[in-house]
């Protein structure tokens, strides 16, 4: 039965059939060729503009005016998410049928043979476009335009800042063209200047309405190391840090968070410049007037160290209020020393207030005063005469600073350190940080000093040295330093005497050296200035004068002695008579040798 049916199916003529009906009444050729011209000629390789026609999850259905309709995946369109049924768009022929016998179509290759044109119109008219972020970048982000990638900087996607671009990723946003390096065909967009020029207009109406003192509600945008900015409704406003709040702030992350909402007050703001300044520690009452009344000087109070410097800390004893610990007290010792060594920044301490200023709104703050006056009752603890042992702290060219406890301080002069040792500057005799015997010689309570001395645990001993160094007195000495002016001699373990240059000559005419042993005469002694002046010189002078007196006397008594004689002989002459010959040849000898005698004497002198 099937087989019969097959076959009268194959011999039916259908043609004759349709024109028995008269479903048509011309050729099939002829109706072939009409239907043909009502078609579109579709050329492969060309562009197109075509209609949507459809659009499911994968395919775009566009219909370009051809016999068939084409497909285009739904991708090509990722830049346009309302792509809506009817609109016009423009599609690349790819063939006019393929495997399948569909229309082969292609809006991507449509897009980027004009893309060119059309990204420099864009630039040129100022058009704001369409384009889809395909991918982030280094710097900012990759926008599909017109088939094209283009590069969306950062600081381009919006007038705040983007802490997250990721979230712009696969989205569909609207641009305007910056930018375009003609000869290496790259392109940047903007998204940021579509938004400006409305906030422009927008910040023109706010700024037009602002008042000083005004308090007005902003978010957080943007948090840095100086301040704060925040937004207003379009237009930015700056706290300071110092504007944050009454109390010290490291960072204004402390005080506020990111896209927080806050109230502000207007404290400044400039129409030309479009700045604001604003402020957040306004909003609520000074510190200082919710300070206790009742707070006085000499008060005790505790704070917590919120700033060092080298002069001093600052205490916080309430946020917002502060005082300030000079160095000067933080010890009762007079010594140059850095606050850094008495507390550091966190530390909890306790004061005593020393000046209070409201209106000013300042406060001095001490800590030595909670310890007792080391000067106080000074007299009973250290009188005059009083031995103990110090520090030495510091060295001049006059003396000897030496601390005797924490806060009383004393100088040794340098003329109380050795009652014999010429000390020519201090380091000579001892060193910084040794310690030290004095005793108390005088005490200057209003200046806070005492002046000591080293030499006094000793007695004078230039009362002893009077006797045993007089004048003219010989001494045996050891040269331990040459001057310009003369020579530093040892007479001794503690006694020291200094020999003028004129009297360093030696008798060979030679000058003695350092270390070199001469005997030492004593031509001066002072004991008011503590002075012994020697002379090597004299020493052998006075033998050679001694000498020379010694010989004179011989020869004067050897003359006395022939004067004698010759009164001796005259007298016995008178006694004889001249007939005795004899008598007067030894009277004539004996004148002729007193006459000799006389003549050498007067020749020697």
């Amino acid at each position: 039965m099937e087989e019969m049916k097959k076959v009268a199916n194959e011999q039916f003529d259908w043609n004759a059939y349709e024109n028995d009906l008269g479903v048509y009444n011309q050729p099939r050729e002829e109706i072939a060729e009409a239907y043909d011209k009502t078609l579109s000629n579709v050329a492969v390789g060309e562009v197109v503009e075509g209609t949507v026609t459809g659009i499911s999850k994968r395919e775009v259905i566009v219909n370009i005016g051809y016999k068939s309709e084409g497909i285009v995946p739904i991708s090509e369109f990722r830049y346009n998410p309302d792509l809506q049924v009817g609109d016009k768009v423009e599609v690349y022929v790819e063939s006019a049928e393929d495997r399948s016998g569909q229309l082969s179509l292609s809006h991507k290759k449509a897009r980027q043979l004009k893309s060119w044109d059309r990204v420099n119109e864009a630039l040129e008219k100022d058009e704001i476009i369409k384009g889809y972020i395909k991918c982030r970048t280094k710097g900012g982000m990759i926008v599909d335009v017109f088939g094209i990638e283009a590069f969306l900087p950062g600081s381009q996607i919006d007038v705040k800042p983007i802490r997250d671009y990721d979230v712009y990723v696969d989205k569909t946003m609207e641009f305007k063209v910056v930018k375009i390096n003609q000869e290496f065909r790259n392109v940047v967009v903007s998204h940021k200047a579509l938004i400006e020029a409305e906030l422009e207009a927008q910040k023109q109406v706010i700024m037009s309405k602002l008042e000083k003192g005004q308090i007005l509600e902003g978010t957080v945008k943007n948090i840095t190391s100086y301040g704060v900015f925040v937004d207003l409704g379009g237009v930015d406003g700056l706290i300071h840090i110092t504007d944050l709040s009454w109390g010290r702030v490291n960072h204004p992350e402390e005080i506020v968070q990111l896209d927080q909402k806050i109230q502000v007050v207007i404290l400044d703001f400039d129409d030309q410049k479009k700045r604001i300044a604003l402020g957040l520690k306004q909003l609520s009452a000074h510190p200082w007037e919710a300070l206790d009344q009742n707070l006085k000087v000499g008060d005790r109070i505790a704070g917590r160290v919120v700033v060092m410097a080298d002069y001093g800390a600052f205490v916080e004893i309430a946020p917002g209020v502060e005082g300030l610990i000079h160095v000067s007290e933080m010890s009762w010792s007079q010594h140059l020393r850095s606050a850094q060594e008495f507390m550091k920044v966190g530390d909890e301490v306790e004061a005593v207030i020393l000046t209070l200023d409201r209106d000013e709104r300042k406060m001095s703050l001490g800590i030595k005063q909670l310890t007792p006056d080391p000067w106080e009752g000074i007299e009973a603890k250290y009188p005059v005469g009083t031995r103990t042992m110090a520090r030495v702290r510091n060295f001049t060219n006059f003396g000897v600073f030496v601390e005797i406890e924490e806060g009383i301080d004393g100088l040794i002069h340098i003329s109380d350190l050795s009652w014999t040792k010429k000390v020519k500057h201090p380091g000579e005799f001892t060193q910084i940080g040794a310690p030290i015997e004095v005793v108390v010689l005088e005490i200057d309570k209003d200046n806070r000093r005492l002046s000591l001395g080293h030499k006094q645990l000793e007695e004078n001993p230039w009362n002893e040295f009077e006797n045993q160094f007089s004048v003219d007195s010989v001494h045996e000495g050891t040269i331990t330093e040459m001057t310009d002016k003369g020579a530093v001699v040892s007479l001794g373990e503690n006694v020291e005497g200094f020999a003028p240059t004129r009297h360093l000559t030696k008798e060979d005419g030679s000058m003695p050296v350092v270390g070199e042993k001469l005997p030492f005469r004593v031509i001066e002694f002072s004991k008011a200035t503590k002075r012994i002046t020697l002379s090597h010189t004299r020493v052998y002078e006075e033998v050679r004068r001694a000498e020379k007196n010694a010989e004179k006397a011989d020869k004067k008594a050897a003359a006395e002695a022939t004067k004698s004689s010759v009164k001796k002989i005259n007298a016995s002459v008178e006694k004889t008579t001249l007939g005795d010959i004899a008598g007067l040849a030894q009277l004539k000898d004996a004148m002729e040798a007193a006459a000799k005698a006389q003549k050498a004497e007067k020749s020697e002198e």
